[in-house]
């Protein structure tokens, strides 16, 4: 699967792919997976921006 390739659920908003983007390749779908059950557990059938960046002082980044 392409890391840009984000039609699954939960959906993403299209500046949460551009942040996603700027994550380094190999940790980009590993983050993906933590940021989407952050989505998840938020109880949201999408991913913003601001989940992202959740993620990233979450996870250290």
């Amino acid at each position: 699967m392409d890391d840009f390739d984000l039609t699954d659920s939960p959906r993403w908003t299209a500046d949460a792919k551009a942040k996603l983007k700027n994550i380094p390749y190999f940790v980009r779908s590993q983050a993906r997976q933590r940021i989407e059950e952050l989505a998840r557990h938020a109880g949201s059938d999408e991913v913003t921006v601001e989940m992202v960046e959740q993620a990233r002082v979450e996870f250290g980044q």
